[in-house]
């Protein structure tokens, strides 16, 4: 295989994967379920099986504020509740390291029960650390009671999460560095050479040619994440945005593309959002992100009967030029991330319908044009709304695109480089939106 095409796949498979629940309380999750781990494993003689569910467990958890925005007020799987403390305990009662985003798979009720005490016996403390990464988790983890006075040592230990919510980089046990790896943007820094240089004709390139044998992975997007979308119509999540709009086709929003795209995408968000236990298939990090990349090109390939290939091809682009976008933001930041999704969308709609270089080239414009500046305000119910209102935007800037219609240069933040826009979207994230993110942490903690 041609070398850059095995460095893009790579770029695909570290950023397109199953994640159970919002990505940020599940990051603090799975380091409290690596700092429990840790424990079992230096006192495994002393620790009996399910000790977890009757162990005197306490456990801090110091997170960077965007950690915190996003993880107060979003639904944790399977609890109906939200927020931090929860995912922190479930994480210490019954939390597998190994599963990665999905570290809170199978879930029991007898987990469930036993952290929820954990949460009323104030056994969970979460503090905002001192740290200049966006994405930071250190969870400590102390045993007492029977455990702790049968230890030879004092049975504590944490695990650091650093700049990707997946990436374990230091821990410790009884005080002893067990192991300290490069940061996670230390680690982002030696592979850029996988990354440098992609633009977006590359992608389109890629999306066209590829084996379909090497692609056809990122038909489990329609799997997991459609999934979530019928799960979202069925049940009654958070606002039932999704629900609102597929029920009020004949008075309100009628049955065309534009409905269907917004109203599965919603759903899908509405069921996440609120705590459903079925797994979204991320992107960047982020399951609403990889929600809003996939199901408007998934409810296209649906309603007008596009072939797998053809849908995997069309979700290769919609998840490259997301990755791509959201390489000069950063994993978290004050931008929604529907805004980098949904112009992935819009990419693949465009090709979806016959469009080429200069028409997708044309809608991230158009998107740039639109809907950047819209801020992230955390993880919550309300974010299917924000998910809506993004695809509605992607097909609007579709439909211009395939029309020969493009926001030009002479407007605001675009270029006519294609590559300088993105860029430009990604300065106004990263750096133009620095206080405001501090502003919307502050504003939510004083509430």
């Amino acid at each position: 295989m041609n070398p850059r095409h095995q460095a893009i796949l790579d770029l695909l498979h570290r950023e397109v994967k199953p994640a159970l629940g919002c990505t940020e309380p599940i990051a603090v999750a799975l380091a409290v379920a690596k700092a429990v781990e840790i424990i079992e494993e230096n006192c495994c003689s002393r620790c009996p099986e399910g000790w977890r569910l009757t162990a005197d467990l306490h456990i801090d958890v110091a997170v960077s504020g965007n950690i915190l925005k996003n993880g107060m007020g979003v639904g944790i799987p399977g609890t109906g509740m939200v927020g931090l403390p929860i995912a922190a305990a479930l994480g210490a009662v019954c939390g597998d390291s190994s599963r990665n985003l999905e570290v809170l798979a199978g879930l029991s009720e007898a987990a469930v029960k036993r952290a929820r005490e954990l949460v009323a016996d104030k056994r969970v403390a979460i503090s905002v650390a001192d740290t200049e990464h966006l994405l930071y988790v250190k969870a400590t983890v102390s045993v007492g009671g029977e455990a702790s006075a049968s230890a030879e040592v004092d049975p504590h230990a944490y695990a650091i999460i650093e700049d990707d919510h997946d990436r374990i980089v230091e821990t410790s046990f009884a005080d002893k560095i067990l192991m300290s790896s490069e940061s996670g943007a230390a680690a982002s820094e030696r592979v850029a050479g996988e990354d440098d240089g992609l633009t977006v004709r590359e992608i389109l390139t890629f999306a066209e040619k590829a084996s379909f044998d090497d692609i056809a992975f990122i038909l489990d997007d329609r799997t997991l994440n459609l999934a979530l979308a019928k799960e979202g119509l069925k049940g009654d999540y958070g606002l039932r945005v999704g629900k609102a709009i597929r029920e009020n086709q004949k008075e309100v929003f009628g049955d065309d593309f534009l409905s269907y795209a917004m109203g599965m995408t919603a759903a899908a968000s509405d069921a996440r959002m609120a705590g459903s236990t079925l797994p979204a298939m991320s992107n960047s990090g982020s399951g609403n992100q990889g929600i809003t990349v996939s199901m408007p090109v998934i409810a296209y390939a649906l309603k007008y009967g596009i072939d797998d290939e053809r849908l995997a091809r069309a979700l290769i682009l919609s998840n490259l030029v997301a990755i791509h976008i959201k390489h000069y933001l950063g994993k978290l930041s004050a931008l929604c991330g529907c805004v980098v999704a949904s112009t992935g969308s819009a990419c693949g709609i465009v090709w979806l319908q016959g469009g080429g270089y200069d028409q997708v080239c044309a809608a991230i414009k158009n998107m740039a044009g639109n809907i950047t500046g819209m801020v992230c305000d955390g993880a919550k119910v309300g974010c299917a709304m924000k998910v809506a209102s993004g695809v509605s935007c992607a097909v609007q800037s579709a439909v211009l695109a395939l029309r020969g219609t493009c926001i030009p240069s002479t407007d605001g933040i675009i270029d006519d480089d294609i590559e300088k826009t993105i860029r430009n979207v990604g300065a106004i994230g990263s750096s133009g939106m620095k206080d405001t993110d501090r502003m919307i942490l502050d504003i939510m903690l004083c509430k």
